[in-house]
């Protein structure tokens, strides 16, 4: 079975969807029409930014939407069994199975990257990734940092867990976690505390956007990042967005289920490789390409 995987914040790049623009006509409308949507020229950053441009959260998160989206619009051999998306990648999956349409899914997006904004600036936060150390050894140290917020965030693959909470809490975990054995313990450039409680305002905001968006049967499944299980209900999906924001992304039990039902293929759409070298880290066996 054929499975395609959507990235999610970090995979950004200058130039990302430039080459598409100016060689599909289809192409060219989508970009476009998002211009229009979010009423500023993001294509200008996405085209010609420096990375700095593209590091701002209203630009990152529409332009890796779009150019996700993009890509399986304008494919030919876009069929998919089943769909998955890394965090903001949710979100595309969700256009690319036609639970959302192109629309309603970058508005969305947009109104996530700004309401998490809005959280991150409340309270200083960040995250870490921890490299070589095993997913419960991680957690439990997380649970020893007293007096801060500290989470599991991201489950990407074994021996690559990313940590979430406040700046304190991330830095005195850092510490621990090399002295428990880890190969790394890597403070990452984002903006904030993402998949821990310290979204819950952005969350909040979020839910609201949701509740008032319309939801239509998907043509296969998603596996959502709350619980790696893949569901059709556009109520559990819509449930399972909201709840996204503040609790981790399981990606290596994503994988996991996916070849579990059967995928054997894994075709990334979006700018980047990135996940598919987790697939691969997680399932040796599987074979990735991209669109």
């Amino acid at each position: 079975m054929k499975a395609y995987l959507f990235p999610g914040q970090g995979s950004q790049f200058s130039g990302m969807g430039k080459e598409l623009y100016h060689t599909s006509a289809k192409a060219k409308s989508l970009f476009d029409q998002a211009n229009d949507i979010l009423g500023f020229e993001i294509t200008k950053i996405m085209f010609e930014g420096s990375d700095d441009e593209l590091k701002q959260t209203k630009v990152t998160q529409p332009a890796i939407f779009i150019h996700s989206v993009v890509l399986a619009k304008i494919s030919a051999t876009f069929i998919p069994e089943m769909v998955a998306g890394h965090s903001l990648g949710e979100f595309s999956a969700l256009v690319a199975n036609g639970a959302l349409s192109y629309e309603d899914g970058l508005q969305l997006v947009y109104k996530r990257a700004m309401a998490m904004q809005r959280a991150c600036d409340i309270n200083p936060s960040s995250m870490a990734a921890i490299l070589g150390l095993d997913d419960a050894k991680v957690e439990e140290i997380c649970k020893t940092i007293a007096g801060e917020i500290v989470v599991a965030a991201n489950y990407n693959c074994p021996g690559q867990l990313v940590i979430s909470g406040s700046t304190k809490g991330i830095e005195q975990a850092c510490i621990a976690m090399k002295e428990a054995g880890a190969k790394r313990a890597l403070p990452l450039p984002v903006g904030g505390a993402f998949h821990s409680p310290l979204m819950e305002p952005a969350k909040i905001e979020l839910e609201a956007a949701i509740r008032n968006t319309h939801f239509s049967a998907p043509i296969c499944p998603i596996y959502q990042n709350v619980n790696a299980k893949p569901s059709t209900d556009t109520e559990v999906i819509k449930n399972n967005l909201v709840a996204q924001l503040t609790a981790p992304v399981r990606w290596t039990q994503t994988i996991q289920h996916m070849v579990a039902d059967g995928a054997s293929l894994f075709v990334e759409s979006g700018p980047g490789k990135v996940l598919q070298g987790l697939v691969k880290k997680i399932n040796a066996g599987s074979e990735v390409a991209s669109i």
